[in-house]
């Protein structure tokens, strides 16, 4: 399994990069997310890689981030949604805007993705919000430690992070360290901000 490349970015098309390592440019799909934040060509780059292998073909997606590479597993894990389309609603919608609609049932901004029908987008809205579960965990490394964040927007920010594959106490550690009267989709994008560090 490739887990990551790095390399020279040799070519760039708006869904494809390729990455030269050691004489052998990687052909990897990329969402357009991912595009946007790639150097210029001849410029070193740093993927995170998934490799998708089929009867016919194997392709290679590449991502900025963590986030987008656990967003990418949680998304072909719906039943009908393939790299492709995991690809096509993550170039439309970031990690954390992607969570917080599943979060919030909002399945039209998952319709805005190509060739994703309103169908698709609502299986991927009820799959994925079957899989999060509600934190019953305590936090915190001190004598007094921090309860989980129960309820209002706080819990729906751990309920995303969670679709993105981050632990139930991982996601409320973070979110628990912010303002939870922040809106839903700032608590998320600041505790993915706060992951990443880690």
């Amino acid at each position: 399994m490739l887990y990551s490349l790095r390399g020279t970015l040799t070519a760039l098309e708006p869904s494809l990069a390729v990455v030269e390592c050691g004489g052998v440019g990687f052909a990897c799909h990329v969402t357009m997310n991912t595009a946007r934040r790639l150097p210029s060509i001849g410029q070193e780059v740093f993927l995170y890689t998934i490799l998708n292998v089929r009867e016919d073909a194997m392709d290679l997606f590449g991502f900025a981030d963590q986030s987008e590479l656990n967003c990418f597993k949680q998304l072909t894990s719906v039943s009908g949604v393939g790299p492709k389309a995991a690809n096509a609603i993550l170039s439309e919608l970031s990690p954390d805007r992607l969570a917080s609609a599943v979060a919030m049932g909002d399945f039209k901004a998952i319709t805005r993705a190509n060739g994703v029908g309103p169908k698709l987008a609502q299986r991927v809205v009820l799959e994925l919000k079957d899989k999060l579960g509600i934190p019953a965990v305590t936090v915190g490394k001190t004598t007094a430690p921090t309860a989980a964040p129960v309820g209002g927007n706080a819990e729906e920010a751990v309920r995303a992070l969670t679709t993105l594959g981050f632990t139930a106490g991982e996601a409320a550690e973070a979110v628990g360290r912010l303002d939870a009267a922040l809106p839903v989709e700032k608590l998320i994008h600041d505790a993915l901000k706060a992951l990443a560090r880690r």
